[in-house]
Parts: structure tokens; sequence; C-alpha cells
């Protein structure tokens, strides 16, 4: 069984157990979330929401907060000595599935 479920403007395909990495959610590390599904898949049958699944759910509880790893922003204009360097790190929120109904 598994589910897509939506959150931070992604998708992911997520099974029991699963640990994922989605965008930032305000959720303290323990407390558990619910995500809204968009399709479910049980076995044989496939349910497809329109935009989500009625009455299904996701229960994930929140892992860990941190950062990713640093990206550089490096933007150069030919012959004009202009340089500009930004580095960004995205925030993200680890979560483990713990069911899916």
């Amino acid at each position: 069984m598994y589910a897509i479920v939506k959150t931070g403007g992604k998708q992911y395909k997520v099974q029991q157990g699963d640990v994922v990495f989605v965008e930032k959610l305000d959720v303290p590390v323990g407390e558990t979330v619910e995500l809204e599904v968009m399709m479910l898949v049980d076995g044989e049958t496939t349910t497809v929401g329109t935009p989500f699944v009625e009455g299904a759910k996701v229960v994930a509880k929140v892992v860990a907060q941190g950062k990713d790893k640093k990206i550089i922003v490096f933007k150069y204009k030919a012959k004009k000595n202009i340089r500009r360097k930004n580095g960004h790190r995205q925030p993200h929120t680890q979560l483990e599935i713990v069911s899916i109904g």
C-alpha cells in the first residue's frame, strides 16, 4: 500500500515506515502531522482524488528539522566588472510515515 501526498507544493510517493525530506513545516520535533492524500493504491484498487481522496489521511511524525547543503549563487556580467556571490541553505523537515489510511 502506498499513497501520493502533497506538501509544500510538491508531491511525494510514501509507504508506511518511509523517511522523507519535505519543505519546512512549522511543527516541533516529536509531533505528528496529517498530510493530504491525492492518490491511494491498496493492492489492486486505486483511488484518485479530485483533488484529494475523501476520508484518507497519512499520519507522519516529525523526526528532525534541518537545512540542506549550501549552494552557491554566483552572478557575473562579462566585461563589466560585476560579480555577486550569495549562498543559500534551504530549510527542510524530516518526516517518518507512521500510518496510511
